[in-house]
């Protein structure tokens, strides 16, 4: 089975990132929804920390409460964590709970779609979840997922192309990687080698670029591999906006 990197536009964690984390502040509304709840998320599906993703499942429905502003975000977090319980269930052979799960994701996801239908965050979360899990999901479901993110991604195009050179280099990488790896895995071949071109251009000397100069020469490292998160960054990471919030 293949496997796939998070597409990851707002959320990819720097490398210690799953190291103790305080407790994140849900009352304080100066701060993001992604920053009190993507470290505990990470830390669930990338350090098998169980604890902190039930942290996070709590603390996303906390916040659901005092947030309405914030629901569609909320609502495809819920489903970026719905989605890692049933491939969990999938893989231990507990084939009824991964469909109510599975179902309960789509459904999340839909929401949050109909209530954010062009909110950036949304096209992200649920765009960017279908590239990490598409592939451990049961073949039936892969290609309408890898559907669903391309689709996705090719809304953030929408909102970001005018803006993507002022994106920082990390951003604008897993934008450019998420749009090249799902028009791969659903038969663009055009777009994908534009958005490869693009990678080349625009960022030059990184991970992105050396990627992306291998899958121009070999396509089936293209057709195997994934080009998202090639650099990572410290920024947002909730220790360090705690901080900067108690010096205000």
């Amino acid at each position: 089975m293949r496997t796939s990197m998070f597409g990851c536009l707002i959320v990819c964690l720097a490398g210690n990132a799953f190291g103790q984390s305080p407790d994140p502040p849900l009352a304080e509304t100066r701060l993001p929804v992604a920053t009190l709840v993507r470290e505990d998320v990470f830390a669930g599906w990338r350090a098998n920390d169980m604890d902190r993703y039930a942290r996070a499942e709590k603390n996303i429905d906390l916040v659901l409460e005092q947030r309405p502003k914030d629901k569609a975000e909320l609502l495809a977090w819920k489903g970026g964590t719905k989605i890692y319980r049933a491939v969990l269930a999938q893989e231990a052979g507990r084939t009824e709970e991964f469909e109510r799960d599975y179902q309960e994701t789509l459904d999340l996801f839909a929401d949050a779609k109909r209530l954010g239908a062009k909110h950036p965050a949304v096209a992200a979360i649920v765009g960017g979840s279908y590239v990490v899990f598409g592939d451990r999901l049961p073949e039936r479901y892969r290609a309408a997922a890898w559907a669903e993110s391309y689709d996705n991604y090719r809304l953030l195009w929408q909102l970001q192309a005018p803006l993507v050179g002022q994106l920082p280099t990390h951003i604008r990488g897993e934008l450019l990687a998420g749009l090249a790896q799902t028009a791969e895995r659903t038969g663009h071949i055009e777009e994908r080698d534009d958005f490869l071109e693009k990678i080349i251009e625009m960022l030059p000397n990184t991970g992105y670029e050396r990627v992306a100069k291998q899958w121009k020469t070999d396509p089936q490292a293209a057709a195997e591999g994934n080009i998202s998160c090639k650099s990572c960054h410290a920024e947002g990471r909730l220790s360090e906006r705690i901080a900067k919030l108690k010096d205000q």
